[in-house]
């Protein structure tokens, strides 16, 4: 891990039986998997579930301890092929990667998973990054295991339900031969609490000890005629195992009365929010003992048709409550009332929305609702009203500007548009496509530069239909994350196989800066147990691809320029990549400031560069802003009558990295900008000079205003 130590997250990892665990869900979650014997971890950062995979890159002392192989894995498709290891042999395994997307990159080896079965546990911890505080497109996870057949936990969002769904995930996977997706929300994730912890337990059988002792299966490979029994097995014993597991287990819950004459049955992530919704109507109390019998499925898939029919019994309706879209639970729960001619009403999406986070006020809002209608006695008997505590929320759309994302401050991706939105004022707008990470945001204004993404890794295969020759050629954009993740095999390949004149610039801030700042391939870090240091520009070159440009200092806006330009108009054949390098500012910060204030703290000489705007020079015409967007670059307004619109301004946010002046320079706008370099501890020798200096300087400000014409009264 980049930068950055998980040293006291990993001695809670070492908390014994009869300790406390406190903290967040997701660090939960490791140590649910030490306590239940797994044998080997991998996975792909990304959020929700990125802490996981960080603590256990710092954790390889432990986890060598305990004969536990921890992989941090290329891509999520080479993570799920990693729990091959627990089709033949009986060792626990378990990967994590996020949500659809993630799922989306590992869907041939999860197939091919779920069609041959596992011999030991096989868990995929997914972060199901879906809602208001998402990153990615508005899919679930849910279709993934419908399709595969492969079983889908939904835990209660606290500590004890989340580590304990570890436990009861890998041990249905055994007892059903079927891989168990644990899909794990964002608020399941950074829930904090606590649960009791048990010892850490070495693997029965580790993957060193089962290498010395190689199994195979020809009934287990994906091929025919074994691939059609595996259907058969599937239906035929592995889903009836699943089930009798879940129900004796009782991995389902029910809460409140027996006898009512509604019900409520939930997804186990949406629990929280469901007793929240009826504490604030009045029927449940704040230990969340309910007065409306809720049915939780911790498990998502499969439903169990004899648990929820019992669940129904004596009801009038049933809301089924389905964070987002399609409503595949509801299908399925109508199915079983049609298939057992039930009477029972069963109500959802109509009552709550189709699509979007159902959020606190969207549930109260729904269950509310259906309460009315349905179950008219029991919302009279509730003596507070609904909302009745609650103040109007006024609506601030129109007074508070939306806050889309944006780069860091002294980010070094800002100048590469910089850069080109210069070129495009030479050559008018270019056909360019985007990648996933951080140079998306190059999409907003001020850029407004990238109008596709088709996926990590994917951003020059997304220009390959524009690749066939044009007025311009066709730019795009790509990550050094997304190169090696994906990118390098089906963008670059593509584009050498293709003989391709387009132009692919890659990003290479020395991390996959926009998933938490972690090494790869081509990072800078000396890590002990990682392979850093690999150029780019050598693997671009080993599959063919001979025009590269190599640009060692992005905020130098002026070569960004040039080089951009090279690219466009050079006559010479194939690809044009251009590597674009300087470290992520971020985490740049996070290993310079540290040193830095130590440094000051003991007496050494420190120099920080500061950067500001004369405000007499400065013109108010704002291209810097324009040009720049960054955060720390914003407006400010002058006591001067004769001046009305305000003036650049840069703020103690600044890190100095000298974008915003370069800019101006490349642009040839107005020479505002300057330069200061703040001394900390200073030698003798500087301070005696800055004395000289502001002597020198306060002499001849008083010799200017003493010749100055003075109009004020006189006495």
């Amino acid at each position: 891990m980049a930068e950055r130590s998980f040293k006291a997250e990993v001695e809670h990892l070492r908390l014994g039986d009869g300790q406390t665990f406190t903290g967040e869900g997701i660090l939960a979650l490791t140590k649910a998997l030490l306590e239940n014997g797994v044998g080997y971890v991998g996975g792909y950062q990304g959020a929700p579930i990125s802490h996981l995979m960080d603590v256990l890159a710092d954790a390889e002392e432990l986890l060598a301890e305990l004969g536990i192989r921890f992989e941090a894995n290329a891509n999520e498709a080479a993570a799920a092929a990693m729990l091959a290891a627990s089709v033949h042999y009986p060792i626990r395994g378990a990967v994590t990667f996020k949500g659809s997307v993630g799922v989306n990159v590992a869907s041939d080896a999860l197939a091919n998973l779920a069609s041959s079965g596992v011999n030991g546990g096989a868990l995929i911890i997914v972060g199901e990054d879906y809602g208001e505080g998402s990153s990615i497109m508005q899919e679930r996870s849910h279709a993934f295991a419908m399709k595969s057949q492969f079983w889908l936990l939904d835990p209660r969002p606290n500590l004890p339900s989340i580590t304990q769904a570890v436990r009861d995930g890998f041990e249905l996977s055994e007892a059903s031969n079927t891989p168990v997706m644990l899909m794990v929300r964002i608020r399941s994730c950074h829930v904090t609490g606590s649960f009791p912890t048990r010892d850490n337990r070495r693997p029965p059988l580790t993957v060193r000890e089962a290498l010395s002792n190689p199994q195979s299966d020809f009934a287990r490979v994906v091929l025919p005629p074994m691939s059609f029994a595996h259907e058969q097995d599937k239906i035929n014993n592995r889903w009836p195992a699943a089930e009798k597991f879940i129900r004796e287990r009782g991995l389902n819950e029910v809460f409140g009365p027996k006898q009512a004459p509604v019900g409520l049955v939930l997804q186990g992530g949406m629990y929280n929010g469901v007793i929240r919704a009826l504490q604030r109507l009045g029927l449940a109390d704040l230990h969340g003992n309910t007065q409306v019998p809720l049915y939780v499925l911790n498990v998502t898939y499969p439903l169990i048709p004899s648990e929820f029919l019992e669940f129904c019994a004596g009801k009038d309706q049933i809301l089924v409550i389905e964070e987002g879209q399609p409503e595949f639970i509801e299908q399925q729960l109508s199915t079983f009332l049609y298939r057992a001619q039930s009477p029972v009403m069963l109500r959802g999406k109509g009552v709550l929305p189709m699509a979007g986070e159902y959020t606190g006020q969207v549930l109260l809002d729904g269950i509310a609702a259906f309460l009315r209608e349905a179950a008219p006695a029991m919302m009279a008997a509730v003596v507070r009203a609904p909302n009745a505590e609650l103040p109007a929320v006024p609506d601030l759309r129109a007074v508070v500007p939306i806050r889309p994302p944006g780069f860091c401050t002294g980010c070094p991706e800002r100048p590469i548009f910089a850069a080109m939105k210069l070129v495009q004022r030479e050559t008018g707008k270019l056909q360019i496509s985007a990648d996933i990470g951080c140079h998306l945001f190059a999409a907003l204004p001020p850029f407004e530069i990238g109008g596709a993404t088709m996926g990590y890794g994917l951003g020059p295969a997304a220009n390959a239909a524009f690749d066939g020759g044009g007025e311009r050629r066709p730019v795009a954009v790509i990550g050094d994350g997304g190169f090696w993740h994906n990118g390098l095999s089906s963008s670059f390949t593509n584009m050498a196989f293709n003989r391709s004149d387009g132009v692919a610039v890659i990003v290479d801030n020395y991390y996959s800066a926009a998933t938490g700042g972690q090494d790869i391939m081509s990072s800078r870090a000396d890590n002990p147990t990682k392979s850093t240091k690999h150029p780019i520009s050598r693997a671009l070159r080993g599959i063919g691809i001979d025009w590269v440009r190599e640009v060692n200092r992005t905020y130098d806006v002026g070569r960004m320029r040039d080089v951009l330009r090279e690219a466009l108009t050079t006559d010479t054949p194939g690809p044009k990549v251009i590597v674009a390098s300087s470290e992520c500012m971020l985490n740049r910060q996070r290993r310079e400031k540290p040193l830095t204030q130590k440094a000051i703290r003991e007496g050494r000489r420190v120099e920080a560069p500061r950067f500001g705007v004369d405000a007499d020079v400065c013109t108010g015409d704002h291209a810097c802003i324009r040009l720049s967007g960054c955060p720390s670059l914003s407006l400010r307004r002058l006591d001067d009558p004769l001046r009305d619109d305000p003036v650049a301004h840069i703020d103690q946010t600044c890190v100095g990295c000298g974008n915003c002046g370069e800019v101006a320079d490349a642009a040839i706008l107005c020479p505002s900008f300057y330069r200061a370099d703040v001394i900390h501890n200073p030698t003798r020798f500087e301070v005696t000079l800055a004395r000289w200096r502001n002597r020198v300087i306060g002499w001849l400000q008083s010799r200017r205003a003493a010749r100055r014409l003075d109009f004020g009264a006189t006495a």
